[in-house]
C-alpha cells in the first residue's frame, strides 16, 4: 500500500502575512484561500514541484503554538541555486551548510544529501532544504 503525505499544518498567528511570505517571497503556489464557515479560514500553499502541500488555517485546523513547528523539509536539486532564489526574493537564509563527507561525484553532486540551507517563517516555524539531485524535479 502507497502512503503519501499530502498537507502539513503550519501555525502562525497572521495568515495573510505568513500566506505572503510563503507565495511571493518563498515562491510557493497559492492553490486555496476560502472561508468555509463563520470564523473560519484555509489557505493552502505548495511548493513548486511537491505532492505536499502547507495549510495555514483558523477554526478548522488543530489548534498549536505559532512557531511550533520545526524541521520541515524540502528537496532541491540544487541548494546553491536554491538559496540564491530564496536571498533574492528576500527570504532571511543561513549560510550553506554541509553536514558530514561527500558521497557524490562531480560538480553539482558535491553537495548531494550533506548540502543545506536553513529558512524560518515569520513565526518561527523552521525549514531545512537539502540537496539531492537525483530525487528533485528541478
Amino acid at each position: 500500500m502507497d502512503w503519501t503525505l499530502e498537507v502539513v499544518v503550519v501555525p502562525v498567528t497572521d495568515i495573510d502575512r505568513t500566506k505572503a511570505f510563503y507565495a511571493d517571497q518563498v515562491g510557493f503556489h497559492l492553490d486555496h484561500d476560502i472561508a468555509p464557515g463563520p470564523g473560519q479560514r484555509l489557505v493552502q500553499l505548495t511548493p513548486p514541484g511537491s505532492g505536499c502541500s502547507i495549510v495555514l488555517g483558523k477554526g478548522v485546523v488543530p489548534d498549536m503554538p505559532p512557531g511550533s513547528l520545526k524541521g520541515l523539509q524540502l528537496v532541491v536539486a540544487d541548494v546553491r541555486k536554491a538559496r540564491e532564489e530564496l536571498v533574492e526574493r528576500g527570504v532571511e537564509v543561513g549560510e550553506l551548510q554541509v553536514y558530514g563527507s561527500d558521497p557524490g561525484t562531480g560538480a553539482l553532486e558535491d553537495l548531494d544529501n550533506i548540502g543545506f540551507i536553513h529558512f524560518s517563517d515569520p513565526d518561527g516555524n523552521s525549514w531545512s532544504v537539502q540537496q539531492i539531485s537525483a530525487r528533485a524535479k528541478g
